[in-house]
């Protein structure tokens, strides 16, 4: 594959950020304030540094510029008083809000999916997470380019600018339209070769367990605490973009597959969803989902809400979940009550290791709550069923009769099917 280049923050340079956000009616203050905190945890992840904000209550959205004119104007005084390079708005802007803005401010207006994909771009690393991003950038600029007549010039540099597609600033929207169809093409053909890998997975009938969760809920920490895996864990959003997958070995002996996966986040950008629709598709294959929570952040349930939100998005829904409060050494308090409102749910601390042994236990018993035990009587000249049957699931015995071999065997809901030719019943 070839890729646009990537032109990555400089850390020498951080540039200065007014957030603003607008208290509409279905917003509380409060609610408008932890989503702006975040903004700005956003931002420094970013690399820039927020130097004010800004909050006007409307009723609803101003077409021309999202806030009013007077609003704007006083935007405009603050930006030239604290020498800000950067507006970012909370809400999302339309192509011609962001235009209007840019005129009026005399400095660059983007807003949250901006920041988000601007990470996005400076944290990915395996050629196909540079695809996805990629896609996800030009997607969400194509309609600024059209917008904006052909260029995207008064995007000059910084932060939400940066990333593949910034060679595409002085290029016609067939180029950028023909660019995400070959991106569209590679990652489709990365997606069948995955689903070859896949089924080889299958046949050997190892078991795949997902994490999932806010970002920077401690989701590759987990990996590495129950893994060994030493995959890269830090306490910043987003730190994790590329699915790693490892063993996991069960009580009994039984191996499993485990993936760590990109964190979500409250309002993730469709175009993010929709470019690492291929990665997502673990998520909604997997045999079990490990939902890991924060449970120090005080807005563990909004958050968990948020995941619940993206699950709903990739149709990931329907498979079966185990919450898991993580950090519950930081918030052991916290954690209990989490507990408590949770059924079925484990607290746990990857950097301890409090009750990672329960939790790999608590994975082993739901697996195996999936599990069917099978009779089946498998002819002597069939010994490739047999083997089979021993590798696919666990014989819990076997009796040689006159007409073949009668075997006991736990199989999960797949095993199970394959083997109806040779069921028996008990």
């Amino acid at each position: 594959m070839t890729y646009l280049p990537q032109t990555l923050i400089d850390r020498s340079f951080r540039e200065k950020i007014v957030v603003v956000g607008v208290l509409l009616p279905e917003l509380s203050s409060e609610e408008l304030d932890r989503q702006l905190d975040e903004l700005e945890l956003l931002i420094d992840t970013a690399g820039a540094d927020v130097v004010a904000r800004v909050i006007q209550r409307r009723e609803s959205p101003d077409p021309a510029t999202f806030l009013g004119s007077g609003k704007v104007d006083e935007l405009a005084e603050l930006c030239r008083a604290v020498d800000a390079d950067t507006v970012v708005f909370e809400q999302a802007l339309t192509p011609g809000q962001q235009r209007n803005l840019e005129k009026k401010l005399g400095r660059t207006a983007i807003d949250r999916t901006a920041v988000i994909l601007d990470i996005f771009a400076q944290n990915a690393r395996t050629p196909e997470g540079k695809a996805q991003v990629e896609l996800a950038l030009l997607e969400y600029r194509l309609p600024r380019l059209r917008r904006a007549g052909g260029s995207l010039s008064q995007q000059a540099g910084g932060i939400g600018t940066r990333g593949p597609g910034e060679t595409q600033l002085e290029v016609d929207r067939r180029r950028l339209v023909t660019r995400i169809h070959q991106i569209r093409r590679e990652l489709q053909n990365i997606d069948r070769t995955r689903d070859v890998q896949r089924q080889g997975r299958d046949r050997g009938r190892h078991r795949e367990i997902t994490l999932v969760g806010y970002t920077n809920a401690g989701k590759s920490s987990l990996l590495n605490a129950l893994t060994q895996a030493d995959v890269l864990a830090e306490n910043r959003l987003f730190a994790t973009l590329d699915p790693r997958t490892r063993q996991l070995a069960l009580p009994g002996g039984e191996t499993v597959l485990m993936t760590d996966t990109v964190g979500f986040i409250s309002n993730l950008p469709h175009e993010l969803v929709e470019a690492f629709m291929s990665t997502l598709k673990s998520v909604r294959l997997a045999d079990l989902l490990v939902h890991v929570v924060d449970a120090s952040s005080p807005h563990a349930e909004l958050q968990m809400s948020a995941v619940a939100d993206v699950l709903g998005e990739i149709d990931a829904l329907g498979v079966p979940q185990l919450v898991v409060f993580n950090k519950a050494d930081l918030a052991p308090e916290r954690a209990a009550e989490l507990l408590r409102y949770h059924d079925g749910s484990l607290a746990v601390s990857a950097l301890t290791g409090e009750n990672l042994n329960d939790l790999v236990d608590t994975i082993a018993a739901r697996l195996r709550r999936r599990d069917r035990v099978v009779h089946l009587r498998i002819p002597f000249n069939r010994g490739d069923v047999l083997a089979a049957a021993h590798r696919e699931g666990e014989v819990v015995s076997r009796q040689d009769e006159e007409q073949g071999y009668d075997l006991t065997v736990v199989l999960d809901e797949v095993g199970a099917a394959r083997f109806a030719e040779w069921r028996v019943n008990a």
